[in-house]
């Protein structure tokens, strides 16, 4: 009896330490995937820049543009402008200012952050600008001061800016930033995606893994269902033929 005990434990621990492992090793394989995916990410935003008019224009859903950079041209409106608090930085900001185009489009920009609630003005005139184009923010919680908003929610943004807005925003570069007297926002890019076969190997050691910790439990079982077969043999309750295994040579 305390044989069998000691190898139903020795059994389940097996599964399990070998459970662990697979874990491990599919914890490692998403790790990949998911940083494949962030440096196919960085790697799409630092391709040559395009036009704006080419993946974004105001009324129509943006397919193919988002995590790309590029290139637009118009005028700042800054009476339009907003401050973005910053998660978790008290009393700093990300500067949100529409620039109009040439054909009265609004386009969102985040030239930079501020600390303090007087950011430097923006460029007067028409400007070249290019950035990251990014999807809205999710939605703001709770109020802000007046000149403030929670996030870049677009929703929000196309209630308060009347003229036509493209559907998205976009976050200037390092230089552009420094340059209007800003420290750079780092852009929140749009989550890219790894090797899908990386992603199915991960799969592959957590079904590994679950069938390990379950056949050494099975298997431990049936030593046990074994054991008492052969205890009920001995004291006559039970025929010799309906034993089964001898849990002594499962060891």
């Amino acid at each position: 009896m305390v044989k069998t005990r000691i190898q139903q434990v020795a059994l389940v621990l097996v599964g399990l330490v070998l459970a662990g492992v697979m874990i491990g090793l599919g914890l490692w394989q998403m790790q990949v995937f998911q940083s494949q995916g962030q440096s196919g990410a960085v790697a799409r935003m630092n391709e040559p820049a395009v036009p704006l008019t080419s993946v974004a224009t105001a009324g129509q859903q943006i397919t193919d543009g988002y995590g790309r950079t590029v290139s637009f041209s118009g005028t700042y409106v800054p009476q339009e402008q907003l401050l973005v608090p910053v998660d978790g930085e008290p009393g700093t900001f990300r500067v949100l200012t529409p620039l109009r185009t040439a054909d009265g489009t609004l386009v969102p920009v985040v030239r930079g952050v501020s600390v303090g609630t007087t950011p430097p003005p923006a460029p007067l005139g028409t400007v070249e600008q290019h950035g990251v184009l990014l999807s809205s923010d999710t939605q703001p919680e709770g109020p802000v001061p007046a000149g403030q908003i929670g996030s870049v929610y677009l929703p929000v943004l196309v209630q308060r800016w009347t003229d036509p807005m493209i559907a998205g925003y976009v976050t200037l570069p390092g230089d552009l930033a420094t340059a209007q007297g800003l420290s750079p926002a780092v852009p929140a890019l749009p989550s890219g995606r790894g090797s899908v076969q990386n992603f199915g190997y991960a799969l592959q050691w957590w079904v590994f893994a679950a069938c390990a910790l379950g056949f050494a439990i099975y298997l431990a079982g049936h030593i046990g269902r074994a054991s008492d077969r052969r205890r009920l043999a001995d004291l006559g309750l039970i025929t010799q033929d309906e034993i089964g295994p001898d849990p002594d040579r499962m060891s």
